[in-house]
């Protein structure tokens, strides 16, 4: 049986179409079982195909989450379903951060605030753990680049060393930018790909997305947003949770309420006896 046919299946079971009437009633808790495998994947694909909300899928760890996000990119479409991993940073520890994970944190975030539908977020307990920067000031240094805007080079070079982006010949990762003449190529925390912006005078003529190792376009853009490294210690005086950020619509799915919450908890211990181990050493070099 084709993979289509099997989702035309879930689509037209009962069951399905009365859980996606029950989830447009805000109020509602539905506990379902008997889900195994990808079962899940494609009761979660037909659901977001019945709602045009936002979906966020909280699995018992990475390896299950990375496992349920390749069957709904193959069920969704990779465009409409997000990762959204954690940093790699142990509270009160000041060690680097993975990039590639920071980039896909900025982008789950960078699509919540747009204006884009809808996306299936795919998580799990130690990355909903880490608190994100506030909406308000991801907004605030968010910086916006659409085609035809009247910008100098000189003033995207101040934001950029604003947000802390280092300035080098060729960029390879996010957080880099480069100028040469009229050109600048910068690698957003909020896109899988560096921008190329291409000036005339002080008016951008023309933006695109082009790819780091052979430096050929991918697709033009009208319209671009440069964020900073969203876990950048300038960030760190306003943050909230993750559960905080999403649109009160999002309906969430658990895997394991018990065992999320039983995680959380040994994650909260482990940042509190962090803390403790850090304030006495802080009291000892005084």
């Amino acid at each position: 049986m084709s993979k289509s046919a099997v989702i035309g299946k879930y689509d037209k079971s009962s069951k399905v179409v009365k859980i996606a009437e029950s989830l447009q009633e805000r109020e509602n808790k539905i506990h379902l079982t008997g889900l195994f495998g990808s079962s899940l994947s494609f009761v979660t694909a037909s659901l977001f195909g019945k709602n045009d909300l936002p979906f966020l899928l909280i699995l018992n760890d990475k390896e299950e989450a990375a496992y349920y996000l390749n069957d709904l990119e193959q069920l969704v479409g990779s465009q409409d379903v997000l990762f959204y991993p954690g940093s790699y940073r142990r509270p009160y520890q000041l060690e680097d951060t993975d990039n590639a994970n920071v980039l896909l944190r900025a982008e789950v975030l960078n699509r919540i605030n747009s204006r884009k539908k809808p996306a299936i977020i795919v998580s799990y307990p130690e990355a909903l753990f880490e608190k994100v920067v506030t909406r308000k000031e991801l907004e605030k240094n968010t910086l916006k680049v659409p085609v035809g805007d009247k910008i100098s080079i000189e003033f995207i070079n101040e934001v950029l060393f604003e947000y802390e982006f280092k300035r080098v010949d060729f960029i390879t990762e996010p957080g880099e930018f480069s100028v040469r003449g009229g050109i600048i190529d910068v690698f957003s925390f909020s896109n899988d790909n560096p921008y190329r912006i291409e000036f005339f005078g002080n008016e951008v003529d023309s933006i695109r997305s082009f790819d780091v190792e052979t430096q050929l376009s991918i697709e033009k853009q009208s319209k671009i947003t440069i964020i900073p490294n969203v876990e950048n210690q300038f960030f760190e005086e306003n943050r909230e949770s993750f559960l905080q950020y999403i649109s009160e619509k999002t309906i969430i799915f658990i895997q394991d309420t018990d065992g999320l919450l039983s995680k959380l908890d040994k994650l909260f211990q482990k940042a509190a006896e962090a803390f403790e181990s850090l304030n006495a050493t802080v009291k000892h070099l005084k």
